[in-house]
């Protein structure tokens, strides 16, 4: 079994997710370059934070033509697991694998925090280990993290049972309380917070570890 770590120019979380699935939970992991394009051989693709080409134009506008997420498209379409945290999750909406957007927080600044989470749906398997309404913390670090979609896409996330996770105490505005949506499918998840941030209890808890073991359950 085997994780892809996509790195992108200005990805600063690639090593993180690399030494909490390599490093804390034993899975072989291997980091791709943006312009690889060779997804062979691989169970799970992960979309690391960061300011992927500097996040100019928006967060993930110009990572989604990279030639690695045209990969990405057929990797998901054959029922790969697919994880973007924080600057991968803005990357999977751009990309369309996701529905929605994420623009500038309510107060137009950057948060770095613990957001206490609750989870909405484990019809999926990233989450169906935590069991529904359960509660978690998971650190949070952005200032382009609201999420926003159109009513009718609101009502289709909730319709389909794709709203994985919600923050308990909104810190940025995002509508719905929303900090986490999967496809319709449930084999890509997105969300704002960082898992990988919380593996190990000497540094950060360890609410992570079970979302990120979903990569091969």
């Amino acid at each position: 079994m085997s994780i892809g770590v996509l790195v992108f120019p200005g990805s600063n979380c690639d090593r993180d997710v690399q030494w909490a699935t390599e490093g804390c939970l034993g899975m072989s992991t291997r980091r791709i370059w943006h312009e690889e394009t060779d997804l062979s051989g691989l169970d799970a693709v992960v979309l690391p934070g960061g300011f992927s080409y500097g996040d100019y134009l928006r967060c993930g506008a110009i990572a989604r033509f990279a030639p690695a997420l045209e990969s990405l498209l057929g990797f998901a379409a054959a029922g790969g697991r697919v994880l973007g945290s924080c600057n991968g999750f803005q990357v999977l909406t751009e990309l369309g694998l996701l529905p929605g957007a994420l623009t500038r927080n309510r107060a137009l600044h950057f948060i770095c925090e613990d957001a206490p989470l609750q989870v909405v749906s484990s019809r999926t398997p990233w989450l169906k280990q935590y069991g529904t309404d359960t509660a978690l913390s998971l650190p949070i670090a952005h200032g382009e993290g609201r999420y926003q979609c159109s009513d009718e896409t609101l009502k289709q996330l909730q319709d389909a049972d794709a709203i994985a996770l919600r923050y308990r105490h909104n810190p940025n505005g995002s509508v719905g309380d929303i900090a986490g949506i999967t496809n319709n499918v449930g084999n890509v998840l997105g969300l704002m917070p960082h898992p990988e941030r919380a593996c190990d209890p000497a540094i950060g808890g360890t609410d992570g570890r079970v979302l990120l073991q979903g990569l091969l359950s």
